[in-house]
């Protein structure tokens, strides 16, 4: 046996508290992380909920009419502008049964020619085209007035019965014989042959696109023969009060021919439009959005017969024979939303997504995942613990490890402190607890030197022992001492 004797056996470190702080920063981040995120995937779905693909019913006539040809003219456009939106075509027998199935709400969209009997529902998105009345006389001979039509054979150039009805009522015919008078050209018939005096035919009305007018080349080519006179039809005003949907147009010279040129100067005369119409109660959004379709895309709409070539603004004035949509109206007049106008309603979302769900993680961190900081009055557990066996140490090396526990407790008190490993709960009973073991060894080392003698005398008269070494221990560590 080693005269020395076996050695105190050290005291085990206490084992290391987790890094609360970095693992509650760590919660903390990813939480603030989670909440943005989910935050911002709720914006987008309520976005696409509130935006996703609206499919808009296209009411149309027969399937070579120009507004079927527009209609799906359109329908490609916002294919390839990947818009939101998408048209369905529905065609019909004409366009008057269009119109009757627009007027019984089963369709989002269609044309109409202000001739014609309008859905009281319909609110104007944008003016296709125009239709120029152009009324021709044959020869040099001036018609200076509708009145003088009175009791004239009158062909009519048109592309549907509609146009016939027209002339018919601005030149105040009724129905009977007397309205046979004013009748369709015949089909092929050319210009030059219905204003030929063997024809029978007084005066020639042609209802044309006018785009479709300045395009055509049978004008000109008449007038080089000398063939017709193109008249003013000056009733605009009495006209217009009698028939609201008639406008009031101006043909420029040389708009029908350049050489000669007709008209040799402007000439008033009426016209109608064609109108893209919707529903009333079509979101203002979506008809907003769907005008600036259409207005930026003018070029791509146009029918190659020049139909919609010259897409023009609907009329926004409180008075106009069709009203114009509000939210056409808005983008016609500029009248854009700001951005807080237009995103708003995402920024409520987000804002009570953010809090919601927030919400739900700062409830989760705080009862369920953080890692709750030790309160100072726990570590008096372990205080009370040295403190119980501070009697039963019988050397100053024993009482040193009793030490350098006690003081171990208190340094990891104080680094908790202040990373906020520990709380300050209980700080004062923590406070008590050390200073009363700390007190407590001081006097148990007081004690142990003032009778390390006695202590050394016992340990020599029991004598050595082959089975027990604890007094060469203790002997060892007074004579230290």
């Amino acid at each position: 046996m080693s005269a020395d004797g076996p050695s105190s056996p050290p005291t085990e470190p206490p084992p290391q508290r987790p890094k609360v702080i970095k693992t509650n920063q760590q919660q903390v981040l990813l939480y603030v992380v989670l909440t943005l995120l989910l935050s911002l995937v709720t914006v987008w779905a309520g976005r696409m909920l509130v935006h996703n693909s609206e499919t808009l019913t296209f009411a149309v006539g027969a399937p070579n009419s120009d507004e079927a040809l527009f209609a799906a003219k359109l329908a490609a456009v916002l294919k390839n502008n990947a818009s939101r939106f998408r048209i369905k075509i529905v065609n019909n027998p004409d366009n008057a049964k269009a119109l009757a199935q627009f007027d019984r709400k089963q369709a989002d969209l269609a044309v109409v020619r202000t001739d014609a009997k309008v859905p009281l529902r319909a609110r104007a998105l944008a003016i296709l085209e125009r239709d120029l009345v152009l009324l021709l006389g044959p020869g040099s001979k001036k018609i200076k007035s509708l009145a003088e039509l009175k009791k004239k054979k009158i062909a009519v150039i048109a592309d549907n019965e509609s146009s016939l009805a027209f002339v018919r009522s601005i030149l105040d015919v009724p129905d009977g014989p007397e309205a046979a008078r004013i009748q369709m050209a015949p089909q092929g018939a050319t210009l030059d042959k219905l204003l030929a005096p063997a024809s029978g035919f007084g005066a020639v009305i042609a209802i044309v696109h006018a785009s479709k007018a300045v395009r055509d080349k049978a004008y000109e080519q008449v007038a080089k023969r000398g063939g017709f006179t193109l008249n003013a039809i000056d009733e605009v005003t009495a006209l217009a009060r009698k028939f609201p949907g008639i406008s009031s147009e101006t043909l420029t010279a040389g708009m029908l021919s350049a050489a000669p040129e007709i008209p040799d100067d402007e000439l008033d005369t009426i016209g109608l439009e064609w109108l893209l119409v919707t529903q009333s109660r079509m979101s203002v959004t979506t008809a907003g959005e769907l005008a600036r379709i259409v207005y930026e895309n003018k070029s791509a709409l146009g029918l190659d017969s020049g139909f919609a070539t010259r897409i023009e603004p609907a009329s926004t004035e409180k008075d106009a024979f069709v009203m114009a949509h509000q939210g056409a109206a808005d983008y016609i007049n500029d009248d854009t939303k700001s951005f807080m106008d237009k995103y708003s309603d995402m920024m409520y979302l987000g804002a009570a997504a953010l809090s919601v769900i927030g919400s739900i993680f700062a409830a989760i961190y705080a009862k369920i995942t953080r890692i709750a900081p030790e309160k100072a009055s726990e570590l008096s557990t372990a205080i009370l613990d040295v403190g119980e066996r501070i009697e039963h140490a019988h050397s100053l090396d024993q009482l040193e490890c009793l030490q350098d526990e006690l003081e171990g407790i208190l340094r990891g008190a104080v680094v908790g402190l202040r990373d906020g490993t520990i709380s300050t709960d209980g700080l004062d009973t923590f406070k008590l607890g050390y200073e009363f073991v700390r007190d407590e060894i001081g006097m148990r080392r007081d004690y142990l030197k003032r009778h390390a003698g006695e202590i050394e005398k016992a340990a020599r008269d029991a004598g050595p022992s082959e089975h027990d070494d604890s007094n060469v221990v203790v002997v060892k560590t007074a004579q230290s001492a």
